[in-house]
């Protein structure tokens, strides 16, 4: 199975320039797990919720005025459309992150996500889970 079969195509993106209070609309407004963050079109970052109350509400950052390239994550990991769907859970398992871009051409061309995953091949997501995931007992 391709990555292109299960990717969301309608992926929300963000303008590097714009505060993190245009983030904290766009995630009211569109109800996604995270924001593509373009540049010039380009893929820049990516900005999650985790983004937003770890970087911005503790560093006590005005959301009016901070961009959000000064909270994003910029060391982004992306995959084309037309690789396979091991190979993005083996990105995603490797670096520890549950939203994947898809990029063709530098341009976005949608995102695919552990849960797209769960959906599409639950047997890939077993096998990721256990080993990602240790569980121990205590008794």
């Amino acid at each position: 199975m391709l990555v292109q079969e299960i990717m969301t195509r309608e992926v929300v993106t963000i303008d590097s320039n714009d505060t993190i209070f245009d983030a904290f609309i766009k995630y009211r407004d569109e109800k996604v797990g995270c924001l593509i963050v373009t540049d010039k079109e380009r893929c820049a970052g990516i900005v999650t919720e985790r983004d937003l109350i770890e970087k911005a509400a503790c560093l006590c950052k005005d959301p009016k005025k901070t961009k959000i390239k000064e909270i994003m994550s910029s060391d982004i990991k992306t995959i084309h459309p037309l690789k396979k769907l091991e190979q993005a859970l083996e990105i995603m398992k490797k670096y520890k992150i549950k939203k994947l871009p898809v990029v063709s051409n530098d341009a976005i061309v949608g995102i695919v996500t552990s849960t797209d995953i769960v959906y599409a091949r639950p047997e890939l997501t077993k096998r990721f889970m256990e080993s990602w995931v240790k569980i121990r007992w205590e008794d």
